[in-house]
């Protein structure tokens, strides 16, 4: 049965990745992609010494769009992270770009080598972006006061970063953040997502942005498999026995689901 559902699954995924045709606006133009392990196709089961192993969405999306991706996404990417190197508020990405490579090589923060590839490169035509969960990780919250200090510094943060592409840079194509999926999908772990997402969907449409729901592209499977991304064979496995255990990036059809919903968002863009 699990089988038969992974299979339909991916069917559906590479019908939404093929009907969704290349706009003439993007297609042959270049995909910035932004933010953090999902978007670099993070897995912890991989060689990292090389950044080709690691595939992510935005290599999907953009070969679905006819488009050449950069991505400079950093696994273990904070929002302030993103904004500088030296405010205290990375995560884990300066541990891994020290000792591994991403798919670009730069020096600075995320955001300055975002702001200057676009004032050099004018043929980006999509941006996508997904960071804010590392925030979480990073401040390990206990109580309310706290979870709602980090939503509202993640919000605070996006509309710098935004702020600086679109004014700084320049920018004024298509801006597409992808919203987190849910490990699960009981209602307090979904709820607990969505409280997540709530400022990163503010932000985006604070500057003209579109939102691709990472929540509802897993959502459908998960509940399906009784509410478990894990269990949909949309997270990568760690441990089959005695129970099974997930890593909390996707798998490669995690991943695809993940594309499809930027592919319609940036046709509907």
């Amino acid at each position: 049965m699990r089988v038969k559902l992974f299979a339909l699954l991916s069917a559906a995924v590479l019908f939404v990745l093929a009907a969704v045709p290349a706009s003439a606006s993007v297609e042959g133009h270049t995909y910035l992609a932004l933010g953090d392990s999902v978007a670099f196709g993070y897995s912890p089961l991989l060689n990292h010494s090389s950044a080709l192993n690691f595939v992510g969405y935005p290599e999907i999306a953009a070969a679905s769009l006819g488009m050449q991706d950069v991505n400079a996404s950093c696994p273990g990417e904070t929002t302030g992270g993103f904004i500088s190197l030296t405010n205290g508020a990375d995560y884990l990405c300066l541990g891994y770009r020290h000792f591994f490579p991403l798919h670009v090589n730069y020096s600075t923060s995320q955001l300055d080598f975002a702001i200057a590839y676009l004032l050099t490169h004018h043929d980006v035509r999509v941006i996508t972006m997904d960071i804010g969960a590392n925030d979480v990780f990073k401040a390990g919250c206990t109580t309310t006061e706290c979870i709602g200090a980090v939503l509202a510094g993640i919000e605070a943060n996006l509309h710098y970063i935004y702020s600086q592409i679109r004014n700084v840079a320049h920018y004024h194509h298509a801006l597409v953040t992808l919203t987190y999926y849910s490990l699960s999908y009981d209602l307090a772990s979904a709820a607990q997502t969505q409280a997540l997402n709530a400022p990163i969907i503010a932000a985006t449409r604070a500057f003209g942005g579109t939102v691709a729901s990472g929540f509802e592209a897993f959502q459908g499977p998960a509940l399906a498999a009784g509410g478990s991304s894990c269990a949909a064979g949309l997270l990568i496995v760690l441990q089959v026995t005695p129970t099974l255990v997930c890593d909390v990036h996707p798998t490669p059809l995690g991943r695809d689901l993940l594309a499809a919903a930027v592919v319609n968002a940036v046709a509907h863009s």
